[in-house]
């Protein structure tokens, strides 16, 4: 495998921008189960920002980098990853929140952030463009281009609703009970579901579509207000 030294510089900062976004998606969880009175996250170290506490190695490294090396060889999957879950005891909340309400707020809290990372860079970006402090042929602008369009697609595909999945969390606690030893058969297969939307072009555009246009109409918006065409 033959890599130029910009794919290589490029597949790096897809994995560091993974980790980064990652970490706080993770964070998101930990906090927000924090807020609500489960002390779990806390103790297991898991209300921080230090990416490392929040990595899997697998999921967030080794992953990422093979997916991100197989696809500059021409293969048909790029890279992807997890973060280490969250463990929460939704038992354990205040009395204030309905279990289900607890497990919809701490699932969703995850691609919040993702969402609101990506909300941030764009008017970060944006902003620094309409100072000229940023060329857009430097490679500072398509890092940070890069980094909103990822946590824009972590937002989208971490809210599909298949378990284990946010989305699939939230689809659960919104489910009625007589309908859930049915989910719960069915979220047996999810893992082949996942599988194909990450190998399948055709498929993934299910949460890479909204997510381009969610950074374009982000950048255009913001380029309004700072006078950026």
């Amino acid at each position: 495998m033959n890599l130029t030294p910009e794919q290589i510089r490029g597949i790096l900062i897809y994995v560091f921008v993974l980790l980064i976004s990652v970490a706080l998606h993770e964070f998101g969880h930990a906090i927000v189960a924090d807020k609500l009175g489960d002390d779990t996250p806390r103790r297991q170290g898991r209300v921080t920002l230090n990416p490392l506490a929040h990595a899997d190695v697998i999921g967030t490294l080794v992953l990422p980098l093979a997916g991100s090396l197989f696809a500059a060889a021409g293969g048909f999957a790029g890279g992807f990853g997890w973060g280490k879950p969250v463990e929460w005891q939704p038992h354990r909340v205040s009395r204030r929140w309905s279990m289900s309400t607890a497990k919809i707020l701490v699932a969703i809290a995850g691609p919040g952030m993702n969402l609101l990372l990506a909300i941030v860079i764009a008017f970060v970006h944006t902003l620094l463009l309409s100072q000229d402090v940023l060329a857009r042929s430097g490679a500072v602008h398509q890092v940070l281009l890069r980094a909103a369009l990822i946590n824009a697609v972590l937002f989208f595909f971490n809210l599909l609703p298949v378990p284990p999945l946010d989305g699939g969390h939230v689809a659960q606690s919104f489910m009625p009970y007589r309908y859930r030893d049915q989910y719960n058969q069915i979220a047996r297969f999810a893992p082949f579901a996942l599988l194909a939307l990450l190998c399948v072009p055709e498929l993934r555009v299910v949460f890479t579509w909204p997510a381009q246009h969610v950074v374009v109409y982000l950048y255009e918006g913001f380029g309004r207000v700072f006078g950026v065409a």
